[in-house]
Parts: structure tokens; sequence; C-alpha cells
């Protein structure tokens, strides 16, 4: 399948299964995965956030397989076009920092500048018209950073604290894991 032909595909609206069918197929295809994201900054929002989704559900489902494209997903983040992306791409960086990611994606990690990266995830939480959804994956992100970013905790536990003073229940619950986490 090409690029053109996956834009096709995912005009329609669609549910998790149909993500999960798209993924599979694009697996087997061994679908480039610079296409997808390329895709995700479609013009149409509809058809960026359903890439964006597919992309998300194609790196959780096996992280090893797209270590190689970590670099890519970075460096399309700066220029997100819509914020139903965002949620999606919060996402894939929350898991490839997590403590239980593979040492392959850590050492992979390790190699890349992502320094622009927890700039960006900064951004997003200060941002009053951020989703909460993108603020709590941001947030998790950031606290999976802390270790090999000393200036994070700080920062981090200042924004959570500000977040939490007005935030939603959910960004309450977040705030108060993350933040035990950080004391």
């Amino acid at each position: 399948m090409d690029q053109q032909k996956l834009i096709e595909r995912i005009k329609e609206t669609f549910g998790k299964l149909k993500v999960l069918e798209l993924g599979a197929i694009l697996r087997k295809e061994q679908f480039d995965l610079r296409d997808l994201i390329q895709i995700t900054h479609h013009q149409d929002e509809a058809i960026a956030f359903r890439a964006a989704w597919i992309l998300e559900n194609l790196y959780l489902y096996n992280p090893e397989l797209y270590v190689d494209y970590l670099q890519d997903m970075l460096t399309a983040m700066h220029s997100i076009k819509w914020p139903g992306v965002s949620r999606h791409y919060a996402k894939i960086v929350m898991h490839a920092t997590s403590p239980k990611a593979s040492k392959i994606t850590k050492e992979r990690l390790a190699e890349l500048d992502i320094e622009p990266i927890i700039e960006l995830l900064f951004d997003w939480l200060i941002d009053p018209e951020i989703k909460v959804a993108v603020k709590s994956f941001a947030a998790e992100a950031l606290f999976n950073l802390r270790q090999q970013h000393d200036w994070i905790k700080d920062e981090l536990h200042n924004q959570l604290e500000f977040l939490m003073r007005d935030g939603s229940a959910a960004i309450q619950s977040r705030g108060k894991k993350l933040l035990k986490g950080l004391n």
C-alpha cells in the first residue's frame, strides 16, 4: 500500500478495530513509517488524526520494530498542525521514555537530542489550549525523563502544582501520582 492508498482508506470515519486492522496490514506490507508520519501532517484534520492514531498503535504494538523511526517521530512533533494529533505523539513519547521501555529504545533515545522535545512537552503543559490528555501524557513523559535531566524535576513539580490548582479530575489524579513520585 502506498501513501495515497492509505489516505484513501482513512478518509472515512472508523474506530479502534479499523485502526488495528490497518496497523496489521501496514506491518505485513512493511509500510514506510515516514510516509505515515508525513500523513499525520495532512491538511485534512481528520486524516491527520487517523494517521496519528494508526502511528501510535503501530508503535505501541512493537516499539522495537520502530526504534529507527524515533528521530523522525520526534522531529515531526514540532510541526503538528492539529490538536488531536499531538495526543498520539505525546503518548508515543510517554511510552518511549517509560522505565519499562526496551533496552534498545532507551539506547536509541540516549543517542538523540531530546532537549527540543522536553521543551515542547513543557510548552504543551503550559498552553491553556492544549487538551488534558496531551498534558497528562506530556507530564508523564517529562516525569520519565527526570533522571536523565536533573532540572526537569523542579520545573515539572512547579508546573504540576500550577495545573492542579484549577485542573480537572484527570489532571488532579495524574498530578498527585507524579508529584508523589517526584518527592
